[in-house]
């Protein structure tokens, strides 16, 4: 988990692919990929379908949960409508653990740890994006680089009573005793997804405004305090 954090900015150190778009991965391997771990749920290319998950033609720059003609779990549905676009960034976050980029996600999938594993997939998804020419280079899916966690933040041991203390906050919208009224409950969650989804916010891949206003405002040992404390709230 402390690997995935570290990834969690998407730091793809790859080199210029002259006279073209900068590659992400390889895109044949991708697709032995995708075959192997995706194809059960997903389908993509010349007459794809929804299937147990949505189709996956165009992901790039598509908001999350807005298929019309796709029943998505409200967590999706709600992520989309906070403003999630599917980039490489929020892709490569969503790979590898999508329950700590969307708490709640129906999505029953353990995660990709690999970061190369993820660069080959997302480069065979880019292969059916409608402007596959333009990725990484333009937006939506321009590559960032801003640096990884730094070990130092991510081996914070946090605090359970400072966590409870500075929970009040937190819980004049979330329900104090885990109940889902409309705003997600942040009762028993492991610590280190938790951890993820406030460096998340921080980090602008998940897009809710007021959430990237609060995690901001929470520095790097009351982020760990707050997620020790709620992953002993049951």
């Amino acid at each position: 988990m402390r690997r995935f954090l570290g990834r969690l900015a998407l730091c793809i150190a790859l080199g210029p692919v002259p006279g073209g778009a900068e590659a992400i991965g390889d895109s044949e391997r991708g697709a032995e990929l995708f075959t192997r771990q995706c194809s059960a749920c997903h389908q993509i290319g010349e007459g794809a379908v929804n299937r147990v998950g949505p189709r996956l033609n165009g992901i790039f720059g598509r908001h999350a949960g807005s298929l019309p003609d796709f029943t998505y779990s409200k967590s999706i549905a709600r992520m989309g409508a906070d403003g999630l676009v599917w980039t490489l960034e929020t892709l490569d976050a969503y790979i590898a653990n999508p329950k700590a980029l969307v708490s709640g996600t129906r999505m029953n999938y353990r995660g990709m740890a690999e970061a190369t594993d993820r660069a080959d997939l997302m480069a065979y998804l880019r292969a059916y994006s409608d402007r596959p020419q333009d990725i990484p280079e333009s937006e939506p899916t321009a590559r960032k680089t801003d640096p990884a966690l730094s070990p130092e933040i991510l081996a914070i041991q946090g605090d359970p009573a400072y966590g409870e203390y500075l929970a009040s906050e937190c819980q004049t919208c979330h329900q104090a005793d885990g109940s889902d009224q409309g705003i997600p409950s942040i009762t028993g969650w492991p610590a280190e997804d938790f951890v993820v989804a406030m460096h998340a916010y921080k980090q602008k891949l998940r897009p809710h405004p007021v959430m990237q206003m609060m995690a901001g405002r929470l520095n790097d040992e009351e982020i760990a305090a707050l997620a020790a404390y709620f992953a002993t709230v049951q």
